[in-house]
């Protein structure tokens, strides 16, 4: 006998993926600091358990079926201000050049707006897809070792290749899905109006 394994969105608050989530939102403030005090060693600690956490927070909310709504809202609201809180620190301390931090800004503003048309026609956010989420693994893998890149030695040169490697694959996926966001947000609101 075949078991199906069924996805149930609950309202409760208080769940193991849900208080990860926090503890994200909770480190935002924390790394920025550490970044612009230039301790980037603990920086770079407290980047890798947001990673962490990212990542169990969304297994262990889809095994043990607690997927929430609320969770559906920190996990993208807290990837979005970690990119925030790194482009901002490392556009502070020019590791990062401005017209990336503009692009990536830019792409953020363009989501935004699709939010705000989605609500207006009484759509709520649209889901993070697969395409958003390798976007920001990449931008989140980029980001540590662009920072590890600011030194000297063979390790920060290494750093650097890979850091680039991934900021321009992360940025191009980021835009990628940005746009498919888009072309999703057009599709509905052609459909409303169709309807009417």
């Amino acid at each position: 006998m075949e078991v199906q394994e069924t996805r149930v969105q609950t309202d409760r608050v208080l769940t193991i993926p849900n208080i990860l989530s926090m503890a994200r939102l909770v480190g935002v403030p924390l790394f920025l600091w550490l970044i612009l005090q230039k301790h980037d060693g603990w920086a770079l600690v407290v980047l890798a358990l947001s990673g962490v956490s990212d990542y169990l927070d969304g297994k262990l909310a889809r095994r043990w079926n607690q997927i929430s709504n609320l969770g559906r809202l920190l996990d993208p609201a807290a990837d979005r201000l970690y990119v925030l809180s790194t482009l901002f620190g490392l556009t502070w301390r020019e590791i990062l050049p401005l017209w990336l931090t503009v692009a990536l800004l830019a792409r953020e503003a363009m989501l935004l707006v699709m939010v705000w048309i989605l609500r207006r026609h009484g759509y709520p956010p649209p889901q993070v897809n697969f395409l958003g989420k390798a976007a920001t693994f990449n931008l989140m893998y980029a980001f540590p070792l662009l920072l590890l890149s600011d030194g000297e030695g063979w390790l920060s040169s290494l750093a650097a290749i890979f850091g680039w490697a991934f900021a321009g694959w992360g940025t191009t996926l980021y835009w990628w899905a940005g746009i498919l966001y888009v072309v999703q947000v057009r599709r509905l609101v052609k459909a409303d109006a169709t309807a009417d």
